[in-house]
């Protein structure tokens, strides 16, 4: 019995200080530009969190922190935040023309009607989302071409958000 209510206890205060982490992170995201996690790990060991690169990736993933490009510079963001303040050529361009949007590898495939990938692309590559390194259109399909697999699914996600 001791043995369960230790584990009990523990584990709770293993979950109390995730969420406690999490919203220090949350609110250093919002509350400046952060351009990589080893000054978000900076920041956070200033507020007395000792943390890996590990840790920060896991919570930034969690929270839904992107990197995008503001002012020329990249830095963490918020995907809601992203959402609500989004490109609204690309919103309105991606409801009107994109059908399906799939990642695959490091590339993310979009379908349009016939002869509209290239109105599509032109939108991508104007959006200046961090993710994308470039654009192959055809007649209704576009290869978005990204950094790493992880970024292609990141980016898949960012972009079916413009669909709705």
């Amino acid at each position: 019995m001791i043995a369960f209510l230790c584990k009990y206890m523990h584990n709770h205060a293993m979950a109390d200080l995730k969420e406690r982490r999490q919203r220090a992170i949350t609110d250093l995201i919002r509350g400046s530009a952060l351009a990589n996690q080893e000054e978000l790990a900076e920041r956070l060991a200033a507020l007395g969190y000792a943390v890996t690169q590990a840790t920060i990736s896991r919570d930034l993933e969690q929270i839904g922190a992107i990197k995008v490009r503001r002012d020329g510079h990249l830095s963490y963001a918020l995907r809601d935040e992203v959402r609500r303040g989004a490109n609204p050529r690309l919103a309105a361009v991606f409801r009107d023309w994109v059908r399906s949007i799939e990642p695959a590898a490091n590339l993310v495939v979009l379908k349009t009607p016939p002869g509209s990938a290239h109105l599509v692309g032109v939108v991508l590559d104007q959006s200046e989302l961090v993710e994308i390194t470039g654009t192959i259109c055809g007649d209704d399909t576009i290869f978005v071409a990204c950094r790493s697999a992880d970024e292609a699914e990141a980016l898949a996600v960012k972009l079916r958000g413009e669909l709705h």
